[in-house]
């Protein structure tokens, strides 16, 4: 059965595909004031006015599925340890988390990235890293984007290889974006 969307569906639809309600009222054939007010729900469109809207929409992508923000699927507050820290307190903070991978701080500055992976390579190699700092045994900084970088290009990063993005706004680390963030994502808006 076909489910209309909802009020906020087509806000969030119309901002996706980077229109303003000016720009949808006009190549919709219909009021700025009424696109605002099926936006709030406070009026309920007729069929035809909604497909309508709708279409504008769907052309508006060209053919492209919506580019989705990565601050729309990232995870905060972002757990962290500190480049001083012990291995030791950083695998006890990922297992009390469940989280695989942890960004390293030195103040406010991002360092590097220490793993499971990370751990279980140095102890593969014979060291007892329990006690050592995470300076010791950390690898290099996961990538880092902006808010406003699409779920697209971040999956794309992934695909060479990395665990896990970091977004930062204005220098301050605001979200990560797992593997398993993507993965439920895509499953969430799959058909």
């Amino acid at each position: 059965m076909y489910q209309l969307p909802r009020p906020e569906d087509v806000k969030r639809l119309r901002k996706d595909a980077s229109l303003t309600q000016v720009e949808l009222a006009r190549r919709a054939r219909v009021s700025q004031s009424l696109i605002a007010r099926i936006e709030s729900g406070t009026v309920d469109p007729r069929i035809s006015t909604l497909r309508r809207i709708l279409e504008v929409i769907n052309e508006s992508y060209t053919g492209k599925s919506p580019k989705i923000a990565v601050s729309q699927v990232m995870c905060s507050p972002v757990i962290s340890v500190r480049a001083t820290d012990s291995v030791r307190t950083t695998i006890e903070l990922m297992e009390r988390h469940g989280v695989s991978q942890l960004p390293v701080t030195k103040g406010d500055t991002l360092v590097g990235t220490v793993s499971e992976a990370t751990v279980v390579r140095h102890l593969s190699s014979g060291e007892n890293v329990f006690n050592s700092t995470v300076s010791e045994v950390m690898d290099e900084s996961l990538p880092v984007v902006p808010p406003s970088t699409g779920v697209d290009e971040v999956s794309e990063l992934m695909s060479r290889g990395y665990p896990a993005v970091l977004v930062v706004d204005k220098g301050k680390m605001v979200g990560i974006v797992t593997k398993i963030d993507l993965i439920i994502h895509r499953s969430r808006h799959r058909k």
